[in-house]
């Protein structure tokens, strides 16, 4: 999504299609070691070859960090990431996949003279076009001439 601009510049039903980022062995390994997640669905082959996906998959909040990194947030337009709801891990990402994010403005909600919250159905697919996570995702964002 774009978040690059005064609440007023949003429009419900405008989307928005991200570039594409690929996941790699070491993007697991370096957020097992950031978050402390170290199930071995994630970091061990032997474990993950005898599971339902026949290999290691990337952590689920791994795959929503690298979603948001493909967001465009503009400092002084974004005030806050709000929130998500409904989230949910629809299928695996495995090493090797490419992750692109798929947006819609659902609702616009003014908070105060400042703010406005922008809620955005976000989908996050991969190569093949495949949901991996499906959300609501809601920012704050500044309201026309009070950044």
């Amino acid at each position: 999504m774009r978040f690059d601009r005064p609440f007023e510049g949003y429009v419900v039903g405008e989307r928005h299609r991200s570039r594409g980022r690929t996941i790699t062995e070491a993007d697991i390994v370096q957020f097992a070691g950031v978050s402390g997640d170290f199930y071995p669905l994630h970091i061990d082959r032997e474990y993950a070859k005898q599971t339902q996906f026949g290999e290691r998959i990337a952590h689920g909040m791994l795959t929503l960090s690298a979603a948001t990194g493909l967001w465009v947030m503009e400092p002084g337009c974004v005030l806050a990431f709000y929130g998500i709801d409904a989230l949910r891990f629809v299928r695996p990402v495995k090493i090797g996949d490419t992750i692109y994010v798929e947006s819609e403005v659902k609702q616009l909600t003014e908070r105060s003279d400042t703010a406005g919250l922008v809620t955005v159905h976000q989908q996050i697919l991969n190569q093949h076009g495949e949901t991996v996570v499906d959300a609501l995702v809601h920012m704050l964002v500044a309201r026309e001439g009070k950044k």
